[in-house]
């Protein structure tokens, strides 16, 4: 008989519930991140995080949350920003890969289905743990915009506008009332400002905003 215990630490053992609690504790880790919005406006992706600056005499440039895959495709993360880095050069290496074998730009699913086929594998086998992070992978291919989240076990989906971190359900209610077809850059960037703004409390702030469009991915910093 397996000790109670062994369901909380042992990554291959489901409770007699079907659940999985290292998974479910990788989700928490989630949680505890900043707040990290994705939207999708007419023709490209808006990413923006609250970078959550903590000290006066940490210097902001310092903290990296939104990440470059490749030309067009961006990636916001919310949890464990070690995981996260790991996950990003995972995901660089597998947009190389794809250019050097079919001489073209990696799908934008594609590449959030091979990064979560790995994120799964670490839920299946000892000695190893779940990543602690959730990515929002962004990106514009030939198919149009496309945004996905991915979720420490391994599951993605795909959305118009979505949350990840502190405060996700009040920044995704809110997306829900306010999101709208076709929408410019412009809007879908106040849009997400407004939802990290909600979360925030009023209280000022810095974020990370990244842009994914025809004319590929760039980043910029905003106090808020």
């Amino acid at each position: 008989m397996i000790p109670r215990t062994a369901y909380d630490w042992e990554i291959t053992v489901f409770s007699p519930d079907g659940r999985l609690f290292q998974v479910e504790y990788a989700r928490e880790a989630v949680k505890r991140g900043t707040t990290t919005v994705g939207i999708k406006f007419k023709n490209g992706v808006a990413l923006i995080v609250d970078k959550r600056i903590t000290s006066r005499l940490i210097e902001p440039s310092s903290i990296e949350k939104i990440f470059k895959i490749d030309e067009h495709i961006g990636c916001a993360t919310s949890g464990l920003v070690a995981d996260a880095r790991a996950l990003v050069e995972r995901a660089r290496l597998e947009a190389q890969i794809n250019r050097l074998t079919f001489d073209q730009p990696i799908q934008v699913k594609t590449l959030a289905r091979r990064i979560c086929d790995f994120k799964q594998t670490y839920t299946q086998y000892g000695g190893v743990r779940p990543f602690g992070t959730a990515l929002l992978i962004g990106g514009v291919d030939d198919t149009g915009a496309r945004l996905f989240a991915t979720d420490p076990s391994g599951a993605m989906m795909e959305y118009k506008a979505t949350a990840e971190g502190e405060g996700r359900d009040l920044a995704i209610e809110y997306f829900e009332k306010n999101y709208k077809e076709g929408m410019k850059m412009r809007e879908a960037i106040n849009m997400g400002i407004e939802a990290i703004k909600l979360v925030r409390k009023g209280k000022p702030g810095e974020i990370e905003i990244g842009i994914i469009d025809k004319k590929g991915f760039r980043k910029m910093n905003k106090k808020i």
